[in-house]
């Protein structure tokens, strides 16, 4: 019996990261224009935490295509999400389902 805990761990990871992407465009979007010391405060901390949970995605979504057996394609697909807002919900939706 494979153990479900990586997936179980890059669906919270796919989660967060889109989270924190999305936090740091409304970070630059939103906040920027109207409060520049806010901005400055909450750059360094949203940002540093989307770094680290975007390399986590990387590195957890190529532990397990090892372990699922992906191919090329569709582990490119899932690496191609992590750089578009949204698409991390969306991978965590249709490829981890199964």
């Amino acid at each position: 019996m494979k153990s479900t805990l990586p997936l179980t761990l890059f669906r919270c990871v796919a989660i967060a990261e889109g989270i924190s992407y999305l936090a740091l465009f409304s970070n630059m979007l939103f906040i920027k224009p109207s409060d520049a010391v806010l901005y400055k405060t909450l750059l360094y901390p949203i940002g540093m935490t989307h770094g680290v949970l975007f390399i986590g995605y990387i590195a957890l979504a190529i532990i397990l295509a090892k372990s699922l057996k992906w191919n090329f394609v569709s582990l490119g697909i899932v690496l191609f999400a992590s750089l578009l807002p949204f698409a991390t919900f969306i991978v965590e939706r249709r490829y981890l389902k199964k």
